[in-house]
């Protein structure tokens, strides 16, 4: 079974955003990690190979800068068994659907049986490069997932919502995204660094000239959103605020609240 994981390496949002002059963000200022959803993506695959090692193999695949290669490093690190880095001048200025064409154009030139993104980016929040990865693939896709279970050819999900959630089967090849809940990502071992180090003369780095798609379709001639201004995360209220009179008036004023959202 060929696994293929989508990672990303974004800025470490957790000590604060920095923008340049013109609103962007400032990625030179900020620390890099992998995103939080594909590093729970790529978790999931990683005990996929556990349950199997010998018949599973995992790939990890980014695209970014030449100085990505860490996140793949990271990824090796963990337990992944190879990695690839999709990185050209070409790319660059990249929105979500020439990022996902490009993507795509890569794993054409691949075989995969399942292929694991994150759910989302923390720099972009958009929720778009894995289903749209499916969609130029032809490939079914179950979003939001918390739990992954392989069965035979197929894949079991269990797919959250804020209010419940559905089980959803699917045959292989298909595309899963991933919320960062789905699990707690093991640590990279001492070992696992030195295979990194070790293999990473082995990783993989394709250009435009390996990529199965189409000029009008990458980097930033081929992105039709144009991103203006970047800013952080809006801080959220404090919601509805209700002041009972009594204990039972507050009870029912609970009972009513999760009656209306479906949760009893």
């Amino acid at each position: 079974m060929k696994i293929v994981v989508c990672i990303k390496q974004v800025p470490d949002t957790a000590g604060g955003v920095k923008f340049k002059p013109d609103g962007t963000l400032d990625r030179g200022a900020m620390l890099a990690i992998m995103n939080p959803d594909d590093k729970a993506g790529l978790e999931a695959a990683l005990r996929i190979k556990d349950a199997d090692p010998e018949n599973v193999k995992v790939t990890a695949v980014t695209m970014g800068l030449p100085k990505a290669m860490a996140v793949l490093r990271e990824a090796v690190a963990m337990g992944a068994d190879e990695g690839l880095l999709i990185t050209d001048r070409v790319l660059g200025g990249a929105d979500t659907w020439a990022t996902s064409s490009t993507i795509a154009g890569a794993l054409k030139n691949m075989e995969y049986d399942l292929i694991i993104t994150g759910r989302q980016a923390i720099d972009g929040d958009t929720a778009q490069v894995g289903p749209q990865i499916a969609e130029h693939l032809g490939l079914p896709t179950i979003s939001y997932a918390k739990e992954i279970e392989i069965d035979g050819d197929s894949v079991i999900v269990k797919r959250m919502f804020d209010d419940g959630y559905m089980m959803l089967k699917a045959k292989m090849p298909c595309l899963i995204t991933a919320l960062s809940e789905l699990n707690d990502p093991r640590y990279m071992t001492p070992g696992g660094v030195f295979d990194a180090f070790d293999k990473a003369d082995k990783f993989v780095t394709w250009g435009r000239a390996e990529l199965s798609v189409d000029d009008s379709n990458i980097g930033l001639k081929g992105s039709p959103t144009q991103i203006a201004k970047a800013s952080d995360k809006v801080a959220k209220g404090k919601g509805t605020v209700v002041k009972p009179d009594s204990p039972q008036e507050a009870a029912d004023c609970i009972a009513a609240a999760l009656l209306e959202k479906n949760i009893i």
